[in-house]
């Protein structure tokens, strides 16, 4: 049959992940760092997608396609473990609980949230300051030079900058002893990140990268530009990636 449906342009996707919590349909997935549309009968062509694409890579067009399915629709949303959507299929999509969502936006790592509090079972504090485990100014990666003494022979770690507030040892687990550089994929250019680091791993001897990221979908865009820089760079560095749910767990 002949009508609407999402076009995603591949050479303007970024793999940024943002249209992916904005379909309510879970009609578009993150397929080799680009989005994609699963499946035509998932899509229903209204487009609540495109106005969280920043690279405006998502149109709705009008061809032959399979019609609407909503039991589809079901069966897929099980098959990825969201939670199925109830009512009229145009209605935003809400996540599920723990955590309390207020008002509605195309990325759960934008959408203002209150979590619940954590278990009183939880293990108590430790007494007394801890000690900052930071070894080197700046961290911000559109502030550190490349050429950076405390890059040579370092264990880099790169971190999304929320990772530090949601994940409470951080400094303890992951900071110590190494170096390390902060940035938002969602905030900032990604192809920013992808140029520095690029730089960064040629000219400094990295022995091993770490990026942690937050477990929202935009936040993959960090990653990304850290395994492409690495691709770019032709070296061979051992290379890890951390997610940490917005809980402070670690995925």
């Amino acid at each position: 049959m002949l009508r609407k449906i999402v076009q995603i342009d591949a050479e303007k996707c970024n793999g940024c992940g943002l249209c992916v919590p904005s379909c309510a349909e879970g009609a578009i997935s993150i397929v080799d760092g680009k989005a994609v549309l699963a499946a035509d009968n998932l899509c229903d062509g209204l487009g609540a997608c495109l106005g969280d694409c920043p690279m405006d890579a998502i149109k709705i067009i009008e061809r032959e396609a399979d019609e609407f399915d909503e039991t589809a629709v079901e069966e897929h949303l099980k098959a990825i473990g969201r939670p199925a959507h109830h009512g009229s299929h145009d209605e935003p999509h809400q996540p599920a609980k723990p955590a309390v969502h207020h008002g509605h936006g195309g990325c759960p790592g934008s959408r203002a949230m209150t979590l619940e509090p954590a278990s009183s079972t939880a293990p108590q504090e430790e007494a007394g300051a801890r000690q900052s485990r930071l070894g080197q100014w700046p961290v911000q990666l559109h502030l550190v030079p490349t050429s950076a003494p405390y890059f040579q022979n370092a264990d880099l770690l790169i971190a999304a900058d929320c990772v530090p507030f949601a994940y409470a040892d951080f400094h303890k687990d992951f900071l110590a002893g190494k170096a390390v550089v902060i940035g938002c994929p969602k905030l900032d250019d990604n192809s920013f990140y992808l140029q520095k680091l690029t730089e960064l791993f040629r000219v400094s001897s990295i022995r091993s990268i770490t990026v942690m990221r937050m477990e929202v979908p935009c936040c993959g865009g960090i990653v990304m530009a850290a395994r492409q820089a690495l691709a770019a760079s032709g070296k061979d560095i051992p290379f890890h990636e951390v997610t940490v749910s917005i809980r402070g767990e670690i995925r």
